[in-house]
C-alpha cells in the first residue's frame, strides 16, 4: 500500500510540478512603445543570463489596449502579469507590492518621490509598485530654421507665453509657415501651461481644477485659434482622444511645438538634415516655467500566479547598471537618482539630439511642486480627460470658455463622486 501511494505521489508530482521546473515560469509583459518593448526585447538575454528559470513573453499592443482594455481585464481577474503604464496611480488596485522580493531601501535611494505616483494617495506611503522606465517632461520645441530664416530673434529663456506667440506668429509670417504654434490635444499636456499661468489646482487636500488663472490661461488659448495661432486641426477631434503634431512639425509646418521630451528620438530619425530644431523648454508665467512631469511604468499585477517571478523581472531592470543601457537604449530622461547624477551615453545620437536630451534634462529642476503633486494624483487621469474635452469645445465654439469652465467644475464634482 505504501509503495503504491508513492508511486502515485511521484506520478502526480511529474505530471503537473515537473513542466515548471523543466521549462521554468512564463509571464507576460504588456508593452505598448515600441522603442521601449525593443530595448527590454535586446536586454532580456542579460537577464535570462541571470535567470535562465523565467521566460518572459512581451505582447507588443496599440496604446489604445492599455488604455481602454488593460482596465477591464484586471477588474475580471484576467489580464498580463505585468504592464507598461502612464496612468501611474490609477489602476493601483491592481497592483502588485514588490517589497517583499526587493531591496526596499535601495529602491527609496534610487527612486525617491517618483515611487509616491504608484501609490492610492490614501495613507499609502510605502508601498513600491512600479519602475519607473521613462520620466517625460513637457515643452516646447522651435524650428531653429525658420528663426533664422525671417530673421526674427529667438525669445530668451524665461520669456513668457505671450512673447513666444507673438515671435511664433511673425516668423511663420515671413517664411509662408502653415502654423505658428501647435500644443498636442492632451489635458496632460494643458495642464504644464496652466500651472505656469498660476493656476493652483489644489486647496489644501481638496482639489478644484479651474480657478481665475486656469480661466484667464484657457481664454488666452482659446484666442490663439480664433487668432491663427494655434494650429485648430490638432484639437478638431471629439472625446478624449490623443492628438499630437508630430509628423506637422516634422514637416516643417509648426514654428512653435509644444509637446514633450518623448519626441527627441522621432525627431532625430525623422528630421535628419532637413532643419535644425532646438528644445526651448516650457514658458513662464506667475507659477514659473514649469511642464508637467509624467512618463511610463513598468508594475505588476496580484493577479499573476508568479509573483516573484515578476518581481525579479522589475527588480533587474531597476538595478543601475542595466537602468542606465535601458535608458541609454530609449534616449529617455533617467528617473534613477545615481543614473542622472553620472550622465548616461547616449550612443548613436547626433549633436543636436543630444543638445536637446541635456535641455531636457535641466528641465527637471524647473517642475512646479502642484505640477508633481498633480501627476501622482490618484485621479490625475480622470481630470485630464476633462480638460481635454471642454477645453476642445471652447476651441471649436460649442461652449464659451465660461461654459467650459462651468463644465469642468460640474465634470469633476461628477468624476469624484462616482469613484468614491
Amino acid at each position: 500500500m505504501m509503495i503504491k501511494c508513492l508511486a502515485r505521489f511521484f506520478s502526480i508530482f511529474i505530471l503537473f510540478l515537473w513542466p515548471t521546473y523543466a521549462f521554468g515560469q512564463e509571464i507576460r509583459y504588456m508593452c505598448y512603445d515600441t522603442v521601449e518593448c525593443a530595448a527590454f526585447t535586446k536586454l532580456m538575454p542579460k537577464f535570462n543570463e541571470k535567470h535562465p528559470d523565467i521566460k518572459v513573453k512581451i505582447d507588443i499592443v496599440p496604446f489604445k489596449a492599455i488604455r481602454e482594455t488593460l482596465p477591464v481585464q484586471l477588474a475580471a481577474g484576467e489580464g498580463p502579469d505585468m504592464a507598461a503604464l502612464t496612468d501611474l496611480s490609477g489602476l493601483n488596485e491592481y497592483y502588485l507590492d514588490l517589497r517583499p522580493y526587493i531591496d526596499n531601501q535601495y529602491w527609496q535611494k534610487s527612486f525617491g518621490r517618483i515611487l509616491d505616483w504608484y501609490r492610492d494617495g490614501e495613507g499609502d506611503d510605502r508601498g513600491i509598485y512600479g519602475l519607473h522606465t521613462q520620466l517625460t517632461l513637457t515643452g516646447a520645441y522651435i524650428n531653429k530654421t525658420l528663426f533664422q530664416q525671417a530673421n526674427v530673434p529667438i525669445p530668451v529663456l524665461g520669456s513668457s507665453w505671450d512673447e513666444w506667440a507673438r515671435a511664433s506668429k511673425k516668423v511663420a509670417s515671413l517664411t509662408d509657415t502653415y502654423y505658428p504654434m501647435a500644443l498636442d490635444r492632451s489635458g496632460h499636456r494643458f495642464m504644464g501651461p496652466v500651472i505656469a499661468y498660476g493656476a493652483q489646482v489644489f486647496d489644501g487636500d481638496k482639489v478644484i481644477l479651474v480657478d481665475d488663472a486656469f480661466a484667464a490661461y484657457t481664454d488666452k488659448f482659446v484666442s490663439w485659434f480664433e487668432n491663427g495661432i494655434m494650429a485648430r486641426e490638432i484639437w478638431a477631434v471629439g472625446g478624449t482622444t490623443y492628438k499630437d503634431a508630430r509628423r506637422e512639425f516634422v514637416n516643417g509646418e509648426v514654428v512653435f511645438y509644444f509637446s514633450g521630451s518623448w519626441q527627441v528620438k522621432p525627431f532625430d530619425a525623422a528630421i535628419g538634415g532637413a532643419f535644425d530644431w532646438v528644445v526651448v523648454g516650457s514658458p513662464c508665467g506667475a507659477g514659473g516655467c514649469t511642464g508637467m512631469p509624467g512618463g511610463t511604468g513598468l508594475v505588476g499585477f496580484k493577479q499573476t500566479k508568479h509573483p516573484e517571478a515578476v518581481a525579479k523581472f522589475i527588480n533587474f531592470f531597476a538595478q543601475e547598471d542595466i537602468y542606465q543601457q535601458l535608458i541609454s537604449i530609449t534616449q529617455n530622461i533617467p528617473a534613477h537618482k545615481a543614473v542622472a547624477e553620472k550622465g548616461v551615453d547616449y550612443g548613436g545620437m547626433s549633436d543636436t539630439a543630444s543638445r536637446a536630451l541635456e535641455a531636457w534634462t535641466g528641465e527637471v529642476l524647473k517642475i512646479s511642486p502642484i505640477a508633481f503633486r498633480l501627476q501622482g494624483y490618484k485621479y490625475s487621469q480622470a481630470l485630464f480627460d476633462i480638460v481635454a474635452k471642454r477645453i476642445t469645445q471652447a476651441v471649436v465654439g460649442e461652449l464659451s470658455v465660461e461654459q467650459a469652465m462651468m463644465r469642468c467644475k460640474s465634470d469633476l464634482a461628477k468624476a469624484l463622486a462616482n469613484m468614491n
